[in-house]
């Protein structure tokens, strides 16, 4: 199993365990050797971001995370630093190429972790727990990582902050926050999945010396600006029907907004042609807001779709490139029974989000059946009534909440957040490095929606069209942020900024 060239790979625990095994028992690299290089690069960060007159302090484990932060500590004694090694544990636990390193540390053993141990850092080294932990952490390692976080002074953490699941970003107990990971030789999932990600900080990628040819991470990656590559440029002999036709099927009374912005954002992405199908009432509406996307009227109850209304999206999608399905629809049993019959009828592929998620609830595994390829595009509340349970748990483990729907729908699934999760029903999962708080605002989840519409009627398949519309999203909502200021975003300024956000990236 290989990552596509577009994603930059991320390792979790088990494939960096393979990693490292590989480079000692096939590739004969001495186990100290990669230890070594591993302080060496903690040693560095540790000098640029302490605070200078100051002692830094490294808090160790037992194991190779406490072994990487002995051979730092010798390193920046060694470079006239005054450096304090506290260890949570007893030293006559420290085994194999941390015992070793225990013993070439000059100057001061390390003494026992206490409250108060840590007052008065320039900079705190944390070496606690490595990327093979998972669960909560205990004590005493739980009231060191809560001392750490106490800390005014910059916080440095060795691969992966003590408490954060590597392989899944998950925290389950206290997790050391860090002002800068240093991770060897390759970046871990859970360094970009929330809540692991907010407790990462700067992520720095240092190598330490694992040989090509090394066992490759197949499960995650993320989403690089070589996404942007796949989407196809308009072409001088083409046409608005070859540029790529988007139906959105949305709307009712009162709430015609989501609707347009998804509109809006496919022609924006380049879409050459956007029909919007609506309740006939609202029509007139929507003539008011679109120019140079088209309205068709369907029929309705009380301004809301009904099932009747599906047979004229199915022949509407006949010559589309992709269905959205779902903005604006509401929620009354008319709306819900629409959003099944489209969804069972459409061949094309569709993109269901909103409301056209909430008429699945209970339903999940009937999307299996769609005769077309389907992208779901839930926030942490509506995966969270699709999987029957609540969003803290959605949030509490994005990344495997993300790959159950996707595997119960047969559908790429789009977890949106700062962090989208784009999972397939097998691996891998693409992950956005991260936005702009600018993107948490009313209707830029439509905004999404239509751009990656755009990019399923331009031919890409779901898991590129997604994983190219979250990073074309995300790059809308930082050029939003730097001309307006994120506290000023609206999703229109979003859709404004998407041009110049593609052309940038594709510049890049």
């Amino acid at each position: 199993m290989a990552v596509p060239n577009w994603l930059d790979p991320l390792y979790d625990a088990d494939e960096m365990r393979a990693a490292d095994a590989w480079s000692i028992e096939e590739a004969g690299v001495p186990s100290l050797d990669l230890m070594e290089r591993a302080g060496e690069g903690l040693a560095r960060a540790a000098t640029e971001v302490a605070r200078s007159a100051l002692p830094v302090r490294v808090v160790v484990g037992k194991g190779n995370n406490g072994g990487d932060g002995l051979v730092a500590a010798r390193l920046l004694r060694g470079d006239g630093h005054e450096v304090d090694v506290l260890a949570t544990g007893a030293l006559d636990d420290f085994k194999g190429d941390a015992r070793s390193n225990l013993e070439r540390l000059p100057g001061a053993r390390p003494a026992p972790f206490a409250p108060g141990t840590l007052d008065g850092s320039g900079c705190v080294v944390d070496c606690l727990l490595g990327t093979g932990f998972s669960g909560t952490p205990r004590e005493p390692v739980a009231g060191a990582i809560a001392a750490i976080n106490e800390q005014t002074c910059p916080v440095l953490a060795c691969d992966v902050p003590s408490g954060v699941d590597a392989s899944t970003g998950e925290v389950q107990g206290e997790a050391v926050r860090s002002d800068l990971t240093v991770t060897f030789h390759g970046s871990k999932i859970g360094l970009h999945v929330a809540p692991g990600t907010y407790h990462s900080g700067q992520v720095r990628v240092v190598e330490i010396g694992i040989p090509r040819g090394a066992p490759a991470p197949g499960r995650a990656g993320l989403v690089a600006t070589r996404a942007l590559e796949l989407i196809p440029r308009r072409a001088r002999d083409g046409s608005k029907f070859t540029s790529g036709v988007v139906v959105i099927a949305g709307g009712s009374r009162g709430l015609t907004g989501a609707p347009t912005m998804a509109a809006k954002s496919a022609a924006r992405t380049g879409a050459g042609y956007v029909q919007v199908a609506v309740p006939a009432s609202a029509e007139p509406t929507f003539e008011l807001r679109l120019l140079e996307e088209m309205t068709v009227g369907l029929p309705e109850a009380d301004g809301a779709h009904v099932a009747a209304g599906a047979e004229e999206v199915a022949r509407l999608a006949e010559r589309a490139g992709c269905v959205v399905l779902g903005p604006g629809i509401g929620r009354t049993d008319g709306a819900f029974d629409f959003a099944r019959e489209v969804a069972a009828a459409v061949e094309a592929p569709m993109l269901i989000d909103a409301d056209g998620l909430n008429a699945h609830v209970g339903r999940l595994e009937s999307l299996t059946k769609r005769p077309g390829p389907t992208v779901l595009t839930p926030h942490a509340g509506e995966l969270a009534r699709l999987l029957d349970t609540d969003s803290q748990s959605i949030n509490a483990g994005r990344l495997l909440a993300a790959r159950a729907a996707a595997e119960r729908s047969g559908a790429v699934v789009v977890l949106k957040g700062d962090d989208s999760i784009v999972a397939t029903p097998e691996w891998p999962v693409a992950i956005s490095a991260g936005a702009t708080p600018a993107l948490a605002t009313a209707g830029t989840g439509d905004v999404l929606s239509g751009v990656i519409g755009a990019l399923l009627a331009k031919g890409l398949d779901p898991f590129e069209a997604a994983s190219a519309g979250v990073l074309a999203h995300a790059r809308a909502g930082i050029v939003a942020a730097e001309r307006i200021g994120a506290d000023h975003t609206i999703a229109g300024d979003v859709i404004a900024a998407l041009p110049e956000a593609l052309a940038r990236g594709r510049d890049e």
